[in-house]
């Protein structure tokens, strides 16, 4: 059973380590700039609201991530991608 590696292109945290918590927490992502080629997205600690990571989506990772859901609509698999939580 192969794993292919663009099922993990667009892998969001929903938990990270918070230092002021001292706890892994649940996050959640913030989008903080969009730029011509990429976005920028920030992580939030739930329980202070420190940041505690960041992430970035390039305009080519966004496109493949809208063109795999589609094909996968069109195959009949409903599989939601999510680039925002």
């Amino acid at each position: 059973m192969g794993i292919e590696m663009s099922q993990f292109e667009n892998f969001t945290a929903s938990s990270l380590y918070c230092d002021k918590c001292k706890a892994t927490m649940p996050v959640r992502e913030r989008l903080l700039l969009v730029l011509p080629d990429k976005e920028l997205y920030d992580y939030l600690c739930t329980g202070c609201a420190s940041s505690v990571g960041s992430r970035e989506v390039t305009t080519g990772e966004k496109m493949m991530a809208q063109a795999i859901a589609a094909q996968q609509a069109r195959r009949g698999r409903r599989v939601p991608i999510s680039l925002h939580s």
